[in-house]
């Protein structure tokens, strides 16, 4: 297998993996309390981290001090993204949960304009569109009727969720920051977050059967972890629009696990939902990268140049030469 084919597959499976989790976190929700599932996810997924970075840290620093700073506040908007998460897709469907979810795609530019030039053009505002009338039919169900709560709970998810990543590109961009160190210390946050609410419930989470042990070991290792690492290994070794493309998919394979495995069912209304919802965040995505991507226009003289500003002459008092700033890079917390 080919370097781009190997870095594309290991894309593909992080996708799946994240399209997957909503269908483990309903199966580990139904056997035990969300707040009990949020810790033993932050226990695992802390544990796992921090013999990594125990294995890999010997001669070199641990922790800088950015990445104590920027992991504290992101660990708690995390913790944030979670609850409403998964308390949405313990009432809601794997596939709905998945699909709404995706609309941080398009709300995320709302809330970080740092890398924009100007306003958002008019088609972003068109994907956002189609994107609220995806929505609309995926909570319809078999008709329209008032929204379900686990609905309303996945939009509020996916607006915190956009807030997370405009704040991940702001604490890290241009800062001493490693992706696997800011991981472990979001993942020991959550952990102290949630131990003292799931305190009460550890007997209920010693005496869980091997099936919910087992997706919990997923969300954790599979999840969280693993998936983190390799988006960060494959992104390395990819251009940035090819990664976004194959990490899209992401909904697309939360329909397709809800139906295979969770015996769920689209109807006319929530297929077509489902279908306008992906190419609305495809769309909104595109029109945002290539906004986000173009290059600053100079603004027009205002004269035409003279004959002695026409010739090469030193820089005067007033003129100064131009500086290149490096870009800084900003590693994506799931």
């Amino acid at each position: 297998m080919s370097d781009v084919r190997r870095t594309d597959a290991v894309l593909l499976l992080v996708a799946l993996v994240w399209g997957s989790s909503y269908l483990s976190a309903q199966t580990a929700t139904a056997a035990l309390p969300v707040l009990l599932v949020l810790f033993a996810r932050y226990a695992l997924s802390a544990l796992a981290c921090v013999g990594v970075v125990a294995a890999r840290g010997r001669g070199s620093r641990r922790w800088t001090r950015d990445e104590l700073r920027a992991g504290v506040p992101l660990g708690l908007t995390q913790a944030a993204v979670l609850v409403v998460e998964t308390y949405g897709v313990a009432h809601t469907s794997a596939a709905n949960a998945g699909l709404i979810i995706s609309l941080t795609i398009v709300l995320t530019p709302f809330l970080d304009r740092g890398g924009h030039r100007g306003a958002l053009p008019v088609s972003f505002f068109a994907a956002t569109g189609v994107c609220v009338l995806a929505v609309g039919l995926l909570m319809s169900g078999n008709g329209f009727h008032a929204p379900r709560l686990g609905d309303l709970l996945m939009l509020g998810a996916a607006l915190i969720r956009a807030g997370h990543v405009a704040l991940v590109g702001r604490f890290t961009t241009g800062r001493d920051v490693r992706p696997l160190q800011l991981t472990t210390v979001q993942t020991l946050v959550g952990t102290a977050l949630f131990l003292p609410v799931a305190a009460h419930d550890l007997p209920t989470l010693v005496r869980a059967d091997p099936a919910t042990w087992a997706q919990l070991v997923y969300l954790a290792l599979f999840c969280s972890v693993f998936a983190f690492l390799a988006q960060t290994w494959a992104v390395q070794r990819t251009s940035a629009s090819r990664a976004s493309l194959l990490l899209g998919t992401e909904p697309v394979w939360a329909v397709a696990v809800g139906i295979a495995l969770g015996g769920e069912h689209l109807t006319p209304l929530t297929g077509l939902g489902a279908t306008l919802m992906v190419a609305g965040t495809y769309w909104g995505q595109a029109v945002e990268r290539a906004h986000r991507s173009a290059p600053a226009l100079l603004p027009p003289s205002s004269h035409a140049p003279d004959k002695e500003s026409a010739c090469p002459t030193a820089p005067t008092a007033t003129e100064t030469p131009a500086r290149t700033t490096p870009a800084g890079t900003t590693p994506t917390v799931t």
